[in-house]
């Protein structure tokens, strides 16, 4: 199976110039963790995270109104083809150790994202994507 087979198709993005309020809002009424950052012509650039946003812009008291998403965001995005294998697509999440992977055509455009969530909710990968979340939670924090 792959990606596309699983992948959200329908994903609020944000331009580089847009203010990084504006991704903000887009997390909160799609009750999201990040927004995926695209230039004029539809190119993933970045991801915004609501951590890129506590750390870089709340915690450095900058004017979320006024700085650019292109700011804050994480530029380096692991991402993938349509035709990825799901099983691909988990080792990735695992190996990079991140819960979201956006889906790029050929020339870089934004067609999608898939979440491990999405891996889960087929019968056959629920292994693959509870193995990639375990792997991705290890070491998450001082909590344990």
């Amino acid at each position: 199976m792959r990606i596309i087979e699983v992948m959200t198709r329908q994903v609020q993005t944000c331009q580089t110039n847009d203010p990084v309020e504006k991704a903000a809002k887009i997390m909160a009424q799609s009750n999201v963790g990040s927004v995926p950052i695209v230039n004029e012509a539809g190119r993933l650039t970045g991801i915004m995270t609501d951590r890129d946003i506590v750390l870089r812009g709340v915690a450095q008291n900058k004017d979320l109104k006024m700085t650019t998403c292109e700011e804050l965001m994480t530029g380096e995005v692991k991402c993938c083809e349509p035709h990825t294998e799901i099983h691909e697509a988990a080792k990735m999440l695992a190996q990079h150790q991140i819960r979201r992977l956006p889906v790029v055509d050929e020339q870089g455009r934004l067609v999608g994202i898939c979440a491990i969530g999405d891996l889960a909710v087929r019968d056959h990968y629920i292994n693959e994507s509870g193995e990639a979340l375990s792997r991705i939670s290890k070491g998450a924090g001082m909590f344990q």
